[in-house]
């Protein structure tokens, strides 16, 4: 297996050089394993807003889109992904699934869910982590992991174990030739708003702009260069106003965690994956 662990970084200006204009897409079946990161939520589908979209249904449009284009067949594409999920049940839940279904590109994405915990062994997911990679390269499918997020204020006591779960990633990722969606080191996500109302998952336009990241981790030209630009300046808050929003959050959206917490619940209990089955992609 030939390393192909890959990040570009982007120029000042957020344009990323040297990536092939036409280069070809090569995946005829790809599935995206994980939690509610890869399940897209606080993405909807204009046309079905039950239905979350995300950055893999657009990576996988996009794929699609350019396999077209070149006079071959779509890309097939299931996503997995259910939100709540912690990694060990990620993988218990959906690698012999996806091993089953011949994909040669899988997106993992996962650990956030175990990081917010107070118990997390980072060690323990990694390993765990490592050996779904193992075991998806060994079928001789390419595999995309993410990184964690560099968390923002609310959330920045997580960035240590974080960190020790990306580096864990990184050399997971040059031991077996997978690929790096470098989510850490995307100056864009710093900026709020990006983020939804619950600040740990992103809008429409941060999920857009980590497909354009995905690809250029697949080593393919993005859709958009400046996928990585910084937005324009926002104008400051008050304290007020700033103290008011933080409020809101905690009463909406942490308040709400803490109970399920405390009872052992989930978001993501009683969902199932939103596509199952790979299918020619978009779906009709």
């Amino acid at each position: 297996m030939s390393p192909v662990s890959a990040t570009t970084t982007p120029d000042p200006e957020g344009h990323t050089p040297d990536l092939p204009a036409a280069a070809p897409v090569r995946w005829e079946r790809y599935i995206a394993m994980g939690d509610s990161f890869s399940e897209g939520l606080w993405d909807p589908y204009p046309d079905a807003p039950d239905i979350q979209r995300g950055w893999a249904d657009n990576l996988a449009a996009v794929l699609s889109t350019r396999r077209i284009a070149a006079g071959q067949l779509p890309l097939e594409y299931a996503n997995l992904a259910i939100r709540g999920r912690k990694l060990r049940p990620i993988i218990a839940e959906q690698l012999d699934v996806t091993i089953e279904a011949q994909p040669d590109l899988v997106s993992l994405v996962g650990g956030g869910n175990d990081i917010l915990r107070a118990s997390a062994d980072i060690d323990a997911i990694s390993a765990a982590l490592e050996d779904a990679v193992v075991a998806l390269r060994a079928t001789g499918a390419d595999v995309l992991m993410g990184t964690g997020f560099k968390a923002g204020a609310a959330l920045s006591w997580t960035n240590g174990r974080v960190g020790a779960f990306n580096a864990n990633l990184w050399t997971i990722a040059n031991r077996h030739g997978a690929h790096v969606l470098d989510l850490w080191g995307m100056r864009s996500l710093g900026d709020l708003r990006l983020w939804s109302d619950d600040r740990i998952h992103l809008t429409p336009e941060g999920h857009q702009r980590v497909a354009n990241a995905a690809l250029v981790a697949l080593g393919l030209e993005p859709d958009d260069a400046a996928y990585d630009a910084p937005l324009d300046a926002a104008p400051s808050a008050a304290f007020r106003e700033t103290a008011r929003a933080n409020a809101a959050w905690m009463r909406q959206h942490v308040g709400p965690w803490v109970k399920r917490r405390l009872t052992g619940t989930s978001s993501g209990d009683g969902r199932t994956a939103k596509w199952p089955t790979p299918q020619p992609w978009p779906r009709a």
